[in-house]
């Protein structure tokens, strides 16, 4: 584009001419008078005012003009201005110029003026690709998936022609926060678009296809991800990226590892970028792999990744989630600059490892240093309340939210409210909780009240929140679990018997249980009763011994955890062979005496489980670190850091 420039002194005359023609300099006689050209450089140097007056008395403004008005006006904000340009567009006779109307468009989605911009689109009406284009662009943005999708519809009837940009945007739209389809059905418009993004030969475009895999990743559809990504003629650093992101927060963090470990070996060209290493960091934090998160922290120092905010949050997340939580506080101290996720982590580390007053320490200091609390930040505090049983303090923190803060309550903030009730053993407080509840209460919510009358074996409360469970997530198996688990506390057979044909009957597969252990820096996963990894015959052999040992210090196994109808000695041999056991077995066997052992498990900490690591952390004389769904345990002595508590 080929813009008249001129000298911000020169500038001042020329307004000063226009106003009051007798006040020019004689030198500067020779200036072209055009207007044009005077308002464009108005607006580069950001004289938007100046440039609207002279606006109103050129009587020819040109395409070039008006978008460099549209661009001022957008970043001086003005939503006054930019009604008064868009007048301007409408009477010199551009309303229906589709470049000008894709930039009045974007302008109004900057002003956060979404009516304005949809009525410039709905008053043209030759609409090429990119008009299009730009308000699915800002429907996206402001979270108007419904709309788009909606609109997207109308575009393919109308004979409408897609490029890659339609396409992602539309993607986008189908995971955007308001969008009208749901669940299913916003999986099943990927699926439709992904077929059409074939159809017309788009598998080549490397940016339609990582658009691909990161929406199909927040669907958590890692299968359908990794059919695009490794379907992909070429791949970028922004592709990887995705996958590893996609596999990181899907439940395969061991894939995550591996993919970013091509990337560095035998991928030429390209370098992780921020957001890959925040993503392989989380993957790392997934699999307890503190030896390779090491390996990353030195890789992020190295490459000068330290001064980014979300890659040294992810750093103190997964120092502390791994067990070495001085590290963490230490990577926390040391930060330049935090953010509201950077406390939010801390608060967090705390709480998973059952230090809430910590926690709440933590949390006023945030206050103190003038950072307002998120909704996280209280999931966060109230979690570590529950899990170190504060109970008085947690309710004072809760009523704080919309009294101090205006934070109001979600489905998650109840659900930490009612836990810390049950734990607390305030089971009544926390049924009329959920009854007084101004919004619907979710799984969540009712998991929790379930997961409390495990502990305190309250049956008839663990039914009334069973049947919403099984109405609300009817295959979900470790709500069939719990209630299965409770009635077996109470001796209830027959119910055990109903809550197995249950689960027959509806076809429910149980989760496998499975845990990870890194041993000198290799990630070793055991899946529970897994007959087929060569490594657990050698592993149950010590297995059987050390609970020989055990037996004499006073550890007798909980069979009632096994609901099946069989002899004792079958019973224990089920419990031997879970996950959590084959990795501290193994971890025994591979590592020096002395050394930490860090288990990470998919599945909550079974009781026979941590009654075991119990004994053998007394046995053996080592520190036991085991990260569950719900917390970290630390074993140490024969005790562990939840006091039985969990």
């Amino acid at each position: 584009m080929l813009v008249y420039h001129l000298p911000k002194t020169l500038t001042r005359h020329c307004i000063r001419f226009f106003t009051h023609p007798s006040r020019i300099p004689a030198e500067f006689h020779h200036i072209p008078t055009g207007k044009n050209h005077l308002i464009q450089s108005l607006c580069q140097q950001g004289h938007l005012k100046q440039a609207l007056y002279l606006l109103s008395e050129e009587p020819n403004p040109n395409i070039q003009t008006f978008e460099l008005l549209i661009r001022s006006c957008s970043i001086k904000n003005s939503s006054f201005d930019a009604r008064t340009i868009h007048n301007h567009v409408i009477h010199k006779g551009f309303a229906q110029n589709p470049f000008l109307a894709t930039k009045l468009i974007d302008m109004y989605f900057e002003l956060g003026l979404v009516d304005s911009a949809c009525k410039v689109f709905d008053d043209i009406c030759n609409r090429s690709v990119f008009v299009w284009n730009a308000l699915f662009k800002g429907l996206v943005k402001v979270g108007y998936g419904g709309e788009v999708l909606g609109m997207y519809r109308r575009m393919n009837l109308g004979g409408g022609v897609s490029d890659s940009f339609t396409y992602t945007y539309v993607l986008k739209a189908c995971v955007a926060e308001e969008s009208e389809e749901g669940f299913d059905g916003g999986l099943g418009k990927v699926k439709e678009i992904h077929c059409r993004v074939l159809r017309y030969g788009y598998l080549g475009n490397v940016h339609v296809m990582t658009t691909l895999v990161d929406v199909y990743a927040k669907f958590g559809c890692v299968v359908y991800a990794g059919f695009v990504f490794y379907g992909m003629p070429v791949r970028n650093v922004v592709t990887l990226t995705a996958m590893i992101a996609c596999c990181a927060k899907n439940g395969r963090p061991f894939e995550a590892v591996e993919l970013f470990r091509e990337m560095l070996v035998e991928t030429d060209g390209l370098v992780p970028n921020s957001v890959t290493m925040v993503g392989v960091i989380q993957a790392c934090t997934a699999l307890c792999a503190v030896e390779q998160g090491r390996l990353l922290h030195c890789y992020v120092l190295r490459k000068g990744l330290d001064s980014v905010l979300p890659v040294v949050n992810a750093l103190v997340s997964m120092y502390a989630r791994c067990g070495d939580l001085d590290t963490g506080r230490r990577v926390f101290d040391q930060m330049e600059r935090r953010d509201v996720v950077s406390w939010n982590s801390m608060i967090s580390s705390y709480g998973i490892h059952g230090l809430g007053k910590k926690a709440i320490e933590v949390f006023k200091e945030m206050l103190f240093n003038g950072i307002n609390p998120s909704p996280v930040s209280f999931v966060s505090v109230l979690g570590a309340c529950s899990h170190e049983g504060l109970l008085q303090e947690g309710k004072i923190l809760f009523e704080s939210m919309v009294r101090d803060h205006g934070v109001y309550p979600s489905v998650k903030h109840y659900a930490c409210l009612v836990d810390l009730l049950g734990r607390a053993n305030r089971l009544n407080e926390a049924a009329k909780v959920i009854e007084n509840m101004q919004i619907e209460p979710g799984p969540t919510v009712w998991g929790s009240l379930l997961g409390s009358c495990r502990i305190h074996c309250n049956v008839e409360l663990a039914e009334s929140a069973s049947r919403r469970l099984f109405e609300l997530e009817p295959y979900n198996f470790g709500n069939y679990s719990l209630m299965a688990e409770i009635y077996a506390k109470s001796e209830m057979w027959d119910e055990v018997k109903r809550i197995k044909n249950l689960i027959e009957g509806r076809g429910i597969q149980k989760l496998a249980g499975c845990s990870w252990i890194e041993v000198k820096r290799r990630i070793n996963s055991f899946i529970s009763a897994d007959e087929l990894n060569p490594k657990n015959e050698v592993v149950l052999a010590l297995l059987v011994k050390l609970l020989t040992e055990i037996k004499k210090m006073g550890y007798v196994p909980h069979t009632k955890l096994v609901l099946y109808d069989t002899s004792q000695e079958e019973k224990e041999s089920i419990l031997l062979a879970h996950s959590e056991k084959l990795a501290l077995a193994f971890g025994l066997m591979n590592s020096n005496r002395g050394d930490t052992i860090r288990i990470t498990k998919n599945l909550r900490l079974c009781e026979d489980c941590h009654s075991v690591t119990k004994f053998i952390s007394k046995l053996s004389d080592r520190e036991i670190f085991v990260r569950d769904v719900n917390r970290i345990h630390r074993f140490r002595d024969g005790v562990c850091s939840c006091g039985d508590y969990w």
